[in-house]
Order: structure tokens, then C-alpha cells, then sequence
């Protein structure tokens, strides 16, 4: 008897030790989400510190729009390909918000939409070159998908919009094992970082002003139940459950006798 309480105790040991607990998966943990939800109300898209941009200024005197235009130099990092292979210099945002832009000087630009800085720069190109066309592009518009998704990683986007669908499909959608009614939106703002709760269940998420995501937005996709009770059997715990199994057949028949 002795024996046979003993093989059963190690079995539930063994079982014990494979269950893993949400704490070990799940991201973000440490602290109630409280105090930094994203708002509600739906944001144009802004240009911030670190932003990469290419900004390419036209006129009907391909003269007088020349100096406002940047130089093209070859082998640099900052080079951006365009759609006809011409290779281009971009413009970085800089810590202050900041850009200098040829003829015009230093910029402040951050907290612009795409409009309000075409805007502004119309105005002051004009004044040397009429009816200037300004061409806007923000070249490093990612977002990050991690969690339990086929294709986790950072994706960059080719223009400057892009849904909550069409940014899973990126990551080629979530595996049967995501939460789905609880997938992490985080966003910073003004510089701080905010945070939504998002329920892909619910068809309320397409009409919500968070649908469409951000530059350098991250998206975190919770394991659910099934894949945290999965997540430490492998193949090593089958074989030792095996042997554990035909030990206590042993053990048992040996009893018997």
C-alpha cells in the first residue's frame, strides 16, 4: 500500500510540476492597468520625435523649388528608395521636435498632421517659388504585434493608415490560443505611454476610434487557458509520464503476486 501511494504521489508531482501559471506568460503583469487609458475620441495621425520623413516640394518653375529640395547622395543611411528608384534624403525628427529644412532653417513640426505641415510649408515656399505642390511621406510608420499570433514582430507600413484587422493579417491573424476579448493597445501619447483594451469578439471593435492604429503602436495578444495548461508539455514530459505509467504497472503486478 506503502508502495502504491507512493507511485501516485510522484504522478501528481510530476503533473504539478508541468502546469504553468499566467504569471510566467503573460506580458505586462506587474501593474494594474489603471490611470492611462488611451482616449476615446479618434486621433489624426501627428508626426513625433523619431519620425523619418521624405518631403519633396514641386512648383511650375522646377528652378525655384530646387533649393528646398534635398540633395541626392548615394550611399547613406538616411536614403529612402521612391517608387520610380530614385534614391531621396529623409528628414528625422529630432528630440525637439525639430527638423531644418533647406533655405527655411530650423521646423518645429511636431504635433503636425500631414495637412497643417503641407500647410505650413505652402506658405513659406511661396513666397520663392509660386504655387508650390509639397509631397509628404512618413517613411518608419510601424507596428508591433507580440503574443500569440502566427507571425509575431514589427511591421512597417508603406502608407499612413492601417487597421486593427489589417495589421493582424500582417501577423498573419491570432493562433487558436489567443484571447481574444482582451488583446493590449499601447500607444504613446505626448510622450507617455497609454494603453486600451480591445474585444476582437465583439463587433463594436470595428466601429471603435481605436480601429485604426498608430505609428510605433504595439499590439499584445494574451495566451488563453488552453495554451497556458499546455504551454511545459512536451515531448520530454510524455516520456516521463510513459515511464512513470509503466513503472507503476510493474509495481502493481508485482503487488498482485
Amino acid at each position: 500500500m506503502n508502495i502504491r501511494f507512493l507511485i501516485i504521489l510522484i504522478i501528481a508531482l510530476t503533473m504539478v510540476s508541468s502546469c504553468a501559471s499566467r504569471k510566467d506568460f503573460i506580458y505586462f503583469q506587474d501593474e494594474p492597468l489603471s490611470g492611462g487609458y488611451i482616449d476615446s475620441s479618434p486621433e489624426q495621425l501627428t508626426y513625433k520625435p523619431n519620425d523619418i520623413l521624405t518631403i519633396t516640394v514641386t512648383a511650375a518653375d522646377p528652378i525655384a523649388a530646387q533649393p528646398f529640395n534635398l540633395a541626392i547622395v548615394s550611399d547613406t543611411e538616411d536614403l529612402v528608395m521612391t517608387n520610380n528608384n530614385r534614391r531621396i534624403q529623409s528628414y528625422l525628427i529630432d528630440y525637439n521636435g525639430n527638423i531644418e529644412f533647406p533655405v527655411l532653417g530650423t521646423l518645429h513640426i511636431a504635433g503636425m498632421t500631414r495637412i497643417q505641415l503641407t500647410e505650413m510649408l505652402k506658405e513659406k515656399i511661396s513666397a520663392y517659388a509660386k504655387d508650390p505642390i509639397i509631397n509628404i511621406r512618413l517613411v518608419n510608420f510601424t507596428v508591433t504585434i507580440l503574443g500569440e499570433v502566427s507571425n509575431p514582430g514589427t511591421f512597417t507600413i508603406q502608407n499612413e493608415r492601417v487597421s486593427l484587422l489589417e495589421a493582424l493579417g500582417l501577423a498573419n491573424d491570432l493562433t487558436i490560443y489567443g484571447h481574444r476579448n482582451n488583446v493590449l493597445l499601447i500607444r504613446e501619447v505626448d510622450g507617455k505611454k497609454r494603453f486600451a483594451k480591445i474585444d476582437l469578439t465583439s463587433v463594436n471593435s470595428i466601429s471603435s476610434p481605436l480601429y485604426y492604429l498608430q505609428q510605433n503602436d504595439v499590439l499584445v495578444v494574451e495566451p488563453n487557458n488552453s495554451r497556458i495548461r499546455s504551454s511545459n508539455y512536451n515531448e520530454n514530459n510524455a516520456i516521463l509520464i510513459s515511464a512513470i505509467g509503466t513503472l507503476t504497472t510493474i509495481v502493481a503486478v508485482f503487488l498482485i503476486k
